[in-house]
């Protein structure tokens, strides 16, 4: 059986994560063995906070049309009942920035959905 050499291989793996690391603080970004260490750890947290993104905006999302309906004599849950039952279907990310960009809007859906409660 012939002889499997894997110095191109293995130097291709090597560069891909030092080209990965660059960037990095001291050793981190010059020694491979460091360097693998926080890339492994650097790619878990970039997976585990492209979810968490997401649970960070709802809940900005939220504290944003709360404190804007609050000011107009609602709390959050009651606009978010009067809403669904007005059969308005806006998410919570284009309400908090009309919010923003357009309050008297929000305005007029406030009111539309204080009728229907």
């Amino acid at each position: 059986m012939a002889r499997v050499k894997t110095n191109v291989a293995s130097r291709e793996k090597k560069k891909k994560i030092m080209k990965m690391a660059k960037g990095y603080r001291g050793a981190r970004s010059r020694s491979y063995k460091r360097a693998k260490e926080q890339v492994m750890r650097s790619l878990a947290y970039a997976y585990r906070d492209r979810r968490n993104r997401k649970r960070d905006f709802r809940r900005l999302w939220i504290v944003r049309i709360n404190a804007f309906v609050r000011n107009h004599g609602m709390t959050y849950s009651q606009f978010m009942k009067a809403l669904r039952k007005a059969g308005i279907a806006l998410n919570r990310k284009t309400l908090a920035n009309l919010s923003i960009e357009n309050p008297q809007a929000l305005v007029e859906i406030i009111e539309t959905a204080k009728t229907h409660l």
